[in-house]
């Protein structure tokens, strides 16, 4: 009962923050001092006494402090740092898109059959977006990709890249605004995403180092042969990974490199059960595991697969040359080579 209560204050709140997400009442308390609630509600155009009710479960919830005598709320600054540099409320919009689609889901148990990314919710799309970003911000360019042999020295002089399962572009355009000699490819099967892409990229003036193009990680131009190909945190969710890893190794240059970043995940099950686990595994029911049954072979590998299973696709594919090249809490990033 005391995990159920608990669950069931986060699974609640979790729809303030989302609230004060899109309201900017988190962005007007940072670095604002204690304020009352009729300030922060002047301040971002609402109405206090909802503002007040906000501020509360805020408060109960640990995100922001209460001062009983002058009865004033403060947004500190680390919290502030993690809802607002890092966009941690992304991941509250993934969690939102999730109890939208519940229903698909729930049938979807019923059947067997899978949900496609493209018929969940649009707050999907955005949340992954905005809760992966500061993540490759703060570790693509000085870890993952130096970790990789001879990687960097190719992309300074000028390589050709491939991200696929690009979503909205993130992660292509934080390497081409570090790489500027080198061409990159995003790509994408679903139209919504990459339409986002090309506008944010065309916003930032980089559509002419930068093509994004609908296609599926099994039918992608080669383009005359990659120097690195990268899949940040998407094969799992494929139905036919050694098919898709087939395709990388058709498309790389015979001293290319594929990088694979994924949810960091122990081989066993029980390995997992820890609160980061928790989240991969919901998330994986929810979205990663109907993805990959809504395609064709419907492998489910799930977003808690795990370096084993993940060197088995790539081996089946023909790769001669695997290993974990760099991790993070929340990543395993992998290197394959012909």
């Amino acid at each position: 009962m005391e995990k159920a209560v608990m669950d069931m204050g986060a699974a609640i709140h979790a729809a303030t923050v989302v609230i004060g997400d899109k309201l900017g009442l988190y962005k007007a308390m940072a670095g604002a001092g204690w304020m009352t609630p009729a300030e922060l509600a002047q301040k971002t155009n609402t109405t206090e006494r909802y503002v007040r009710e906000w501020l509360n479960a805020n408060a109960a919830s640990g995100y922001v402090e209460y001062d009983a005598k002058t009865k004033r709320y403060l947004l500190p600054a680390e919290q502030a740092f993690a809802l607002i540099s890092q966009d941690l409320p992304g991941l509250f919009h993934i969690i939102s898109s999730c109890f939208k689609d519940e229903p698909k889901i729930t049938q979807a148990f019923r059947t067997g059959d899978g949900v496609g990314w493209h018929e969940h919710d649009a707050n999907l799309f955005f949340g992954t977006e905005r809760f992966f970003r500061p993540n490759y911000e703060n570790n693509l360019l000085s870890s993952w990709l130096p970790a990789l042999q001879g990687v960097t020295e190719k992309l300074k002089a000028g390589a050709t890249v491939a991200d696929v399962g690009c979503g909205h572009g993130a992660s292509t355009m934080l390497m081409a605004k570090a790489y500027p000699k080198s061409r990159f490819y995003g790509f994408d099967y679903h139209s919504g995403s990459i339409e986002h892409a090309r506008h944010i990229a065309g916003r930032d003036g980089l559509l002419d180092q930068i093509s994004f193009e609908v296609s599926s990680s099994k039918s992608y131009p080669a383009n005359g042969g990659f120097d690195l190909v990268t899949f940040f945190d998407c094969l799992h969710d494929m139905g036919d990974p050694i098919g898709a890893a087939k395709h990388v190794l058709s498309t790389l240059k015979k001293d290319g490199t594929w990088m694979i970043v994924e949810p960091f995940a122990n081989d066993q099950p029980e390995q997992n059960h820890n609160p980061i686990g928790r989240i991969f595994y919901s998330a994986s029911t929810m979205i990663c595991t109907p993805a990959s049954l809504a395609q064709e072979v419907g492998a489910g590998l799930g977003a808690q697969a795990g370096e084993e299973r993940i060197f088995k696709v790539v081996s089946e594919a023909g790769f001669s040359r695997f290993r974990r090249a760099a991790e993070t809490p929340f990543n395993l990033i992998f290197e394959a080579r012909p």
